[in-house]
């Protein structure tokens, strides 16, 4: 090897050095930049009179007291949290959103809110994980939105944090949520079609947007989105016990419109047996709205086409003693 080359090969290294070091720090600096938090500025929200009774009708819309209220205690407005919600990337607590000012959510501003349901990023500027189901809540319009965080200032402030969440590595890395948004969470808005009934338009926003039925309903990718073309057509359980059924035609094609109603009012099912599972839960809530809404509701799930689901796994019999 002449000296000439000698004197070239570190400098070739050098460069090489370089080329890495600049790709890596630009592939930083970029993942940075596209999994910034985007919220809402308080000065877009504009004057609004809460209307309370709108308030508690998205509350049981939207199931918050299925998932927030304390366990082991019967009273739906107690919202102390602490619920686990088991999953495939580790087990979520759910926070205390009573307005307790220290445990809960009473120091937030209303803008916090908003950005929370309709932008997944918390008051300290940071991503929630979608265990949380704003990927639907951000389909609700902001006046219910609004009148939802009046309602719930007026519950009973509960005390109490709710430990973190026991999430494994990388999945615990809330910036990465921002990449997560990027390629899964869908910013089409949702808006009535007019050639619907108000019913149906009714029905569609309750249960794509507050009710969040596809966020238990439908079958999801090994990244936790949602199947696309498989939304309703059923899913193993989250948290691994049993599963949830196909909500469309394919499911529901002997079910009327009434049957559907009588299920969301009073947990009961076609054959006369009841509701079971995490359904139980959800009828404590559909139970508190306005025959309309659940009508409404019922009329936008009986117009879903037929979509094929995974194949739920056999039921297991339990075996029978001996006489």
């Amino acid at each position: 090897m002449s000296d000439r080359q000698r004197t070239d090969k570190p400098k070739l290294l050098r460069k090489i050095l370089f080329s890495v070091v600049a790709i890596a720090v630009i592939g930083v600096i970029a993942f940075w930049l596209l999994t910034a938090p985007a919220a809402l500025s308080a000065s877009m929200l504009g004057p609004h009179t809460a209307n309370l009774a709108n308030g508690k009708a998205m509350f049981f819309a939207g199931g918050c007291a299925g998932c927030h209220a304390t366990p082991h205690q019967d009273d739906p407005t107690k919202l102390g949290g602490g619920r686990g919600l088991k999953t495939p990337f580790g087990t979520f607590y759910v926070p205390n959103i009573s307005p307790d000012r220290s445990d809960g959510i009473g120091a937030w501003r209303e803008i916090d809110f908003v950005n929370a349901l309709l932008k997944g990023v918390s008051p300290s500027g940071e991503h929630f994980f979608p265990a949380f189901p704003y990927t639907s809540y951000r389909h609700m319009k902001l006046d219910d939105v609004r009148d939802l965080f009046a309602y719930l200032k007026t519950l009973p402030p509960v005390q109490g944090k709710v430990r973190a969440h026991d999430v494994t590595f990388p999945f615990n890395i809330r910036r990465a949520v921002g990449l997560w948004k990027l390629l899964f969470l869908d910013d089409t808005p949702l808006k009535d079609d007019p050639t619907k009934s108000a019913a149906w338009n009714r029905g569609a926003y309750l249960v794509n947007g507050p009710g969040h039925c596809a966020e238990c309903h439908s079958p999801r990718t090994l990244f936790g989105s949602i199947k696309t073309g498989q939304r309703f057509a059923g899913a193993p359980d989250l948290e691994g016990e049993g599963w949830v059924p196909n909500i469309t035609q394919r499911g529901l094609a002997k079910w009327s419109e009434r049957d559907i109603a009588n299920l969301l009012a009073y947990g009961e099912l076609p054959d006369g047996n009841d509701a079971g599972g995490s359904m139980v839960d959800v009828v404590r809530n559909t139970s508190k709205l306005s025959d309309q809404d659940r009508q409404a509701m019922a009329v936008y799930l009986k117009s879903l086409p037929p979509v094929d689901g995974p194949t739920p796994p056999p039921v297991k019999r339990k075996a029978q003693s001996a006489p």
